[in-house]
Formats: C-alpha cells, sequence, structure tokens
C-alpha cells in the first residue's frame, strides 16, 4: 500500500503542474487595470472620451484618450448599436481571435485515453504477477518473510507433550549461539532438519521455539509459495531465499509442508510437473551443492514422508529426521497446562484425569479442547471454567455436537438404547477390552446414540484377545436388534459397526498373522498410489485357492465372535432391559450407573448434572452374580501395533 500511495502522489504532482502550465498559456499578458459598469461606457462614447477598444466575447477591454483603460461587459449577448455608435465616434475597433490550446495541451488531450488504458494494464500486470508494486520482475522474488530475534517470543517453555523431540534440536540451539564450540572438533551441524508427525503435534511449533531459544533470525515460507503460473519462478525464489538467508546467516529457513514441492520426482503415469521438479532441483543444489550454506540451517515439516524425493532425505541435505508424535498422558497433561494458563480456572479442574481421558488427542485438539470448555463456561456466564464445561468439551469432540434439533420417535428411540446397550454390556463382559466410560441415546453428528469407551493407559499394540473382543463388541448393536424385535425388524444403524468389524478381521488374517491356517505372511494387495511413483499396475501376491482361503479364515473369525456375543446379551437379558429404562429416562449414563446396571443393584441413580441427582430408578435385572464369558478357544498375544487409522480405542461406536 505504500508503494500505491507513493505513485498516487507522484501523479497528483505531475497533474498540478500540468494544470498551472495550461493556466499560465491561457493568461492574458494585458490585462486592464480597473472595471467600469456598461452605463458609464456608453456615456463616455457620446462624450468622445473613448480612442481604442477590445472585444473579447463579452468582455470589452476600453482603453481612453487619456491611456486610462478598464474593463467592462456587455449586458447582453449582442448589442449590434454599439459596434454604430462606436464607428460614428471614430472609435478604434479590434477583435480577438478564437484561442487556440497550446501544443502541449493539445498532445495531452489527444493521448490521454490511450495513457489512461496503458497506466490501467501495467497496473493488472503487476497485480497478475504479485509484484504489488516492487517491480514488473519482482514475482522471481522470495516470500519467505523473516522475522528478527526480538519479533520471536516462543521458547521451549511454550513447546510441550515432545520431550525427545526437543532434545534432538536442542544441539541446533547452542550450534547457532556458539558455533565454534562444534567447528573445533571439525564436527559439522546438520544442514537441514525435516519434522515429521501428525497434523497438530506442534512441528510448527517447534522450529519457532528453535529460533526463539537462539536468537537469530527466522526466515519462514510455505512448499506452496514457491510454484506460480510462469515457468521458473519457483526456482528463481529457491535461488533468491538463500541469497538473503546467506546475507543474515546464522538464520534459521523453516519451509512448511515441503511435500508441496519435494515430492518424488517422475511419479505419475504421465511424468512429472516440470515447474515443480525444478524447484525441488534448485533447493537439492542449494542445500548441499557445489557451493556450501555455512550458517544456514533448514528446518522443514511434513505429515506425508513416505512421498518425499529420496535425494532430499540424504545425509548432508534432511539428514536428521525428527518426529513429532502424538503425545502420552504425560505429555497431554503438559500440554493441558500450557494451554490452561490463558483460562480462569475452577478449584475441581484436574488436568492429569482430562488427559486420560483423551487418548490419541494431538496437542491442537487439546488447545482445541481447552477453547471450547472456555466457550460453554461463557455462555453459562461463569467466571470460571470448571471440570463440568471440560467434561462437555470433550464429549463434543469425541462424540459430535448434540443434534438437539433432532425429533425421534418412542419407538427409534428405544431401539437406539437397546442398540447401545448391546455394545456397552458386550464391551463391559468381554475380556481384555477398554473400559465403557458413557453411553447416549443423544444424536450426535452422524449417530443416532454413541457408546464412549476409555482406556486406562495409552495402547501401543493390540493383542489378538484384544482385536476379537472389540469385534463381539462391534456386533452388540446389531444382535441385541434382532434378539429384542426379530430379524425382519433389524435397522441398519450398525453399517459403520459391521464395516470396522470386518477390517479388524482381514486385517489379523492378511497382514498381523493371526490366522493358524495362513501362517505370519503378508497377504495383503499392493495398496501404493500410482501417483506417489509407485507401479502402475498391481501385482496378485496369491493364488485363489489363498484368497478362498482367506475369505474362510476371515468368516471363521466373525462367525466365533458373533456367536460369543450372541450368548452375552442372551444370558444377560435382564441387564439389557434394565439399560435400556436407564437411557430412556436419563438419555445418557455414565460409568457409575453401568457399574449399578452390570451388578444388578436394585435402584440405579441418575447421572451427575440431573436435574435431580436424589433421583432413582428402579432395576428390572434380577440379582445373580456378574459372569465373564471368556473366548471360545485360547487367545495368544501379538506384538503388531494397529495404525492410527486403524486405532478403534476412541471412535464411537454407532
Amino acid at each position: 500500500m505504500s508503494d500505491m500511495a507513493k505513485n498516487l502522489i507522484l501523479w497528483l504532482v505531475i497533474a498540478v503542474v500540468l494544470m498551472s502550465v495550461f493556466q499560465s498559456f491561457g493568461t492574458n499578458s494585458g490585462k486592464a487595470s480597473g472595471q467600469v459598469d456598461y452605463t458609464t461606457f456608453v456615456r463616455q462614447i457620446g462624450q468622445d472620451q473613448i480612442k481604442e477598444v477590445r472585444f473579447n466575447d463579452r468582455e470589452i477591454t476600453v482603453t481612453k484618450r487619456d491611456n486610462a483603460s478598464y474593463v467592462t461587459y456587455l449586458p447582453v449577448a449582442n448589442d449590434p448599436k454599439l459596434l454604430d455608435d462606436l464607428i460614428n465616434a471614430n472609435v478604434a475597433v479590434e477583435g480577438t481571435p478564437p484561442e487556440e490550446p497550446s501544443l502541449l495541451a493539445s498532445i495531452f488531450i489527444s493521448w490521454f485515453p490511450m495513457l489512461l488504458l496503458i497506466g490501467v494494464w501495467i497496473f493488472f500486470m503487476r497485480q497478475m504477477q504479485g509484484g504489488g508494486g516492487k517491480g514488473a520482475m519482482s514475482f522471481g522474488k522470495s516470500k519467505a518473510r523473516m522475522m528478527s530475534e526480538d519479533q520471536i517470543k516462543t521458547t521451549f517453555a511454550d513447546v510441550a507433550g515432545c520431550d525427545e523431540a526437543k532434545e534432538d534440536v536442542k544441539e541446533l540451539v547452542d550450534y547457532l549461539r556458539d558455533p565454534s564450540r562444534f567447528q573445533k572438533l571439525g564436527g559439522k551441524i546438520p544442514t537441514g532438519v525435516l519434522m515429521v508427525g501428525p497434523p497438530g503435534t506442534g512441528k510448527t511449533l517447534l522450529a519457532k521455539a528453535i529460533a526463539g531459544e537462539a536468537k537469530v533470525p527466522f526466515f519462514t515460507i510455505s512448499g506452496s509459495d514457491f510454484v506460480e503460473m510462469f515457468v521458473g519462478v519457483g526456482a528463481s525464489r529457491v535461488r533468491d531465499m538463500f541469497e538473503q538467508a546467506k546475507k543474515a546467516a546464522p538464520c534459521i529457513i523453516f519451509i512448511d509442508e515441503i511435500d508441496a514441492v519435494g515430492r518424488q520426482r517422475g511419479a505419475g503415469v504421465g511424468g512429472g510437473h516440470d515447474e515443480r521438479e525444478q524447484t525441488l532441483n534448485q533447493m537439492l543444489v542449494e542445500m548441499d551443492g557445489f557451493e556450501g550454506n555455512e550458517g544456514i540451517i533448514v528446518i522443514a515439516a511434513t505429515n506425508r514422508p513416505d512421498v518425499l524425493d529420496p535425494a532430499l532425505l540424504r545425509p548432508g541435505r534432511f539428514d536428521r529426521q525428527v518426529v513429532v508424535g502424538l503425545p502420552d498422558v504425560r505429555g497431554r497433561e503438559q500440554i493441558l497446562k500450557v494451554h490452561m494458563r490463558k483460562v480462569p480456572l475452577d478449584g475441581d479442574v484436574n488436568a492429569s484425569l482430562i488427559a486420560r481421558g483423551t487418548p490419541g488427542f494431538s496437542g491442537a485438539d487439546l488447545a482445541n479442547l481447552v477453547n471450547e470448555a472456555a466457550l460453554f463456561a461463557a455462555r453459562g456466564n461463569k467466571r470460571t471454567v470448571s471440570m463440568v464445561e471440560f467434561e462437555l468439551a470433550k464429549d463434543k469432540i469425541m462424540m459430535g455436537a448434540e443434534r438437539k434439533s433432532m425429533v425421534m420417535s418412542e419407538d427409534q428411540k428405544e431401539s437406539t438404547a437397546y442398540h447401545e446397550a448391546g455394545h456397552a454390556i458386550i464391551g463391559r463382559l468381554v475380556p481384555d477390552h477398554d473400559p465403557v466410560y458413557k453411553v447416549s441415546i443423544i444424536p450426535r453428528g452422524r449417530a443416532l446414540g454413541v457408546t464412549m469407551y476409555l482406556p486406562e493407559q495409552d495402547r501401543v499394540s493390540h493383542s489378538r484377545e484384544f482385536l476379537e473382543s472389540m469385534i463381539s463388541s462391534l456386533y452388540g448393536g446389531r444382535l441385541a436388534e434382532e434378539l429384542i424385535y426379530g430379524r425382519d425388524k433389524v435397522s441398519t444403524g450398525a453399517s459403520n459397526d459391521i464395516e470396522r468389524a470386518t477390517d479388524i478381521a482381514r486385517k489379523m488374517v492378511t497382514q498381523w498373522g493371526f490366522s493358524d491356517k495362513l501362517g505370519p505372511l503378508l497377504y495383503a494387495e499392493d495398496e501404493g498410489e500410482v501417483f506417489l511413483g509407485r507401479s502402475v499396475t498391481q501385482s496378485k501376491h496369491m493364488s485363489d485357492d489363498t484368497a478362498k482361503l482367506i475369505d474362510n479364515e476371515v468368516r471363521e473369525i466373525i462367525d466365533r465372535n458373533y456367536a460369543r456375543a450372541r450368548q452375552i446379551l442372551e444370558d444377560n437379558m435382564d441387564i439389557m432391559h434394565a439399560m435400556k429404562d436407564a437411557l430412556m429416562k436419563y438419555e445418557t449414563i455414565d460409568a457409575g450407573q453401568i457399574d449399578d446396571l452390570m451388578e444388578r443393584k436394585a435402584e440405579i441413580r441418575a447421572p451427575k448434572g440431573w436435574a435431580d441427582e436424589d433421583d432413582t430408578i428402579k432395576s428390572s435385572a434380577k440379582e445373580a452374580p456378574e459372569t465373564e464369558i471368556a473366548p471360545e478357544e485360547p487367545i495368544g498375544d501379538g506384538i503388531d501395533a494397529l495404525t492410527k487409522e486403524d486405532d478403534t480405542d476412541t471412535k464411537p461406536q454407532a
């Protein structure tokens, strides 16, 4: 905007100068000394006092016989008698020729439309090129924003939940503060550091903390800022960025989402993107080419390290990879405490309890949790944020927002209550299953009801026993509907449950080696993406007989756990009816009420937050000892861990 203002001021000055010139050209050199009314002028003609007159439209310049002069004006457009009187009085009469514009004014008037069109064209071209008033070729300049050491306030104290990653990058800070300490022993600091991890884990925050701790200039740019509509712009911007960094060395260059330009070259059916590949080639040369870049540390962040070009990851470039993963229970507690500093808390808030109830949450998710809790407190006109708001925020994030506007009939609510009761009962009675945390028949998100499980601790791997228990609990909702209403009245609400159960069973057979007949072999199909540089055609890793055997093994696992779940529900029909009654009345029941129902207590208390917490409901369950149904055959432990995509610990069951 400052450059545009300068241009506007310049054109304004030019316009004022031109107007002054035009005005000077148009002025008459011989101006009269005064002005006299027309009546006096006519009387002086009769008195023979007028020597000479000059007409200029309605203006009359009069010269008297004593050489005095003045100006008068015709009161009407034309007075033909005046000219006769002047001639009879022997007055010299002169006329003024029509005034022609000056040469400069003529040129300006004739060329003004063309100049205006040229100016508008130049303005739009500079905007399209991203110049912003910085010159016609400025689109080749780097878009990296430089932040001085005084502008960066983030330190390692603001980063929590990734202690190992902080330790890995602390030596970068030591090097930037005192390079000679490393150089005198012949050591060479890594040129590039690649931060890898899921979205929201704090990769960008950690890079800012490095710059804040080292007190050095910090250049930040996104991977997508390099490539423009013009050919060769990306490589030019990379060169310009490193030239700026050399002048400010020692410094840090941070490239966010580097996979935008660092993808594998030559990938895809029709070849690679030439412009992107030129940008990547220039980056490879700048990081470790013929000329070294002493004192420049390049930090990049991505959540897709699998698609990066191998040349980018070799020693000398991004030779150090720092994994910034999802935080564990202790890390989540530290992150919550960092974000809770800005929120007025009530005395009952327990960060460790919230951390235990948020498995799989990233740092961004936890920041959102604290923010949602503060918003809930603000809606209730409270001065502090209590544990109640944190529970509401956690339920909203994990289970979805309540769809209060959705109207369900009593029959639909009853069917949903039986469905969720089936999930909860089997989840409580099968071995090695996460404890049931909450059951609700309030529509949330896309689900009509939700059964939540709360792991007692973070799981890094899953045993065969746990996986089979998950399959059994997933089929609990469908089986409950079938037992109560019959096969013909079963609803489509279990579609997601069936999909997830089938996926777990197939992976148990094809990837995790949990089939005795097929053994510990990989039978999964090649799922490589064509546009990531993988094979265009998928090779078949198995015969038709093996594929049939896989289908049979998957079916056997499903049938075994389906039968086990049916037996559990048939043996505990009274608990299912009682849980349905509690859900129909309270709509949401917590772990304490579920414990009372499973113990077949005569009365079930109201959940926390109910209008009348002393309210109770009579249970229809018959008193009997709780039994735990073991699997039909011995189940061993597995050592393979589920990936995040397959993790079903925190997903609600619909």
